[in-house]
């Protein structure tokens, strides 16, 4: 599909109502056309069958609706790894706000294949003083690196990301509600010792109390913990 294609896809597929609703809920992101998310699910994987490549090296940034959809293609696309991290490496930087860069991380499932190249990678982005540079950070940890092998690492780095913006945190606080469903002795662990502001420390208390996956019992626990 061309670039002329793909913006006449999406304007067929807007709608104003959704357009409306969406931009409330993201506000300091790009201008909307108002498609919905698995439109442009059903659009990337089109793209990801042909050719892509081409597709992401001419694709239009002018949407909300066009970064969403090479965040997705990228996340579809089927390559060497190296090849698709030098994509993501140049997607990464068009991030700016939070819906583009769940909606990467969660399909970026080749981080699943190649753990420890992609840990390499991430690294990369954790120092980086950009907001959704750390926020990419923390929420590819916890959608692809909440393992035995990787929880220990993980806490290590959710603790270390300063980035002071709002999203970073909150993409932390997710991660460590996520953490403690899995693997609630090492994050209770790590909730007694760590160097999370309290903002984020409080934020990640009230996620895990408002989780459906921690039992009642270990709730109680963490209502005495929040930080005064």
């Amino acid at each position: 599909m061309t670039n002329g294609e793909i913006r006449a896809f999406l304007l067929e597929h807007a709608e104003r109502e959704y357009r409306q609703f969406s931009a409330g809920l993201i506000p300091q992101g790009k201008e909307m056309l108002g498609v919905r998310i698995p439109v442009i699910r059903g659009l990337a994987k089109q793209i990801a069958k042909g050719d892509w490549r081409e597709y992401l090296r001419t694709a239009e940034n002018d949407f909300f609706e066009e970064t969403m959809l090479q965040g997705l293609v990228i996340g579809y696309a089927k390559a060497d790894i190296e090849e698709i991290l030098s994509f993501a490496a140049e997607f990464i930087p068009k991030i700016n706000d939070w819906s583009v860069n769940d909606s990467f991380c969660t399909t970026f499932k080749i981080a699943q294949k190649h753990r420890e190249r992609v840990w390499d990678f991430l690294m990369g982005y954790k120092d980086v003083q950009k907001e959704f540079s750390q926020r990419v950070v923390a929420v590819m940890l916890m959608d692809h690196f909440l393992t035995e092998e990787y929880i220990d690492r993980v806490l290590a780095v959710w603790d270390a990301l300063g980035h002071e913006g709002y999203y970073r945190k909150m993409g932390v606080a997710w991660g460590v509600a996520a953490a403690y469903a899995k693997f609630p002795e090492q994050t209770h662990a790590f909730l007694l010792n760590n160097h999370l502001d309290d903002f984020t420390y409080n934020k990640s208390i009230q996620k895990m109390i408002e989780s459906y996956r921690i039992a009642p019992q270990q709730k109680e626990i963490l209502r005495t913990m929040k930080r005064r």
